[in-house]
């Protein structure tokens, strides 16, 4: 469980990469875990699973994936 949690951190931790701001994450935090648990951190993959799943997504957390993503 306890490495479970980690992974789930680091994958955050990597969106924060990405996201500006503890807002942006936390927006996000629910959807990663739902839609994306088992993506690989790095390499834009969080971003891209959360851009497959946008309409799905929280309105919150589509405004900080549309922030994220280019063009």
């Amino acid at each position: 469980m306890r490495i479970a949690l980690s992974g789930v951190f680091l994958a955050v931790q990597m969106l924060a990469a990405q996201a500006q701001t503890a807002a942006e994450r936390e927006a996000c935090q629910a959807n990663f875990e739902k839609f994306c648990k088992g993506v690989e951190p790095g390499g834009g993959r969080v971003i891209q699973c959360l851009t497959e799943h946008f309409s799905e997504l929280t309105p919150e957390c589509q405004k900080v994936v549309k922030a994220n993503t280019p063009g």
